[in-house]
């Protein structure tokens, strides 16, 4: 089951981060490589599960989900971190020199990045 979770929440934080204009790439590339990679990994892990590779390779699972799942949280929580305060900056605007007062995020994408920072 948390598998399943963890694929599915990773999947709408995917959409919701690659849906804004990502205004700091670096920042929020992170956020993506995270929900990205532990995606995969997740998929890879149930995929041993449910074709029974898990009975023929010699590795303590119980240990192995443990680790998996405690670097997933670290990884997680630093992404949420960095989407947070890229969201958090979403008054300044998005060029200081300009005369205009075009904002680094749109109210959607302010929503958007709310989203994805839960």
């Amino acid at each position: 089951f948390s598998f399943l979770s963890l694929q599915l929440f990773g999947t709408i934080v995917w959409i919701l981060v690659a849906s804004t204009q990502i205004p700091l790439p670096l920042l929020q590339g992170w956020v993506m490589f995270v929900a990205v990679t532990a995606w995969f990994l997740s998929i890879v892990f149930l995929s041993v599960f449910l074709f029974g590779y898990a009975n023929r390779i010699a590795v303590n699972w119980n240990q192995a989900d443990f680790i998996f799942h405690g670097a997933t949280f670290v990884f997680y929580f630093g992404a949420f971190l960095l989407q947070a305060a890229t969201t958090s900056l979403h008054h300044f605007p998005r060029k200081f020199n300009s005369t205009t007062q075009e904002r680094i995020l749109s109210g959607r994408e302010y929503n958007i990045s709310i989203a994805a920072s839960v």
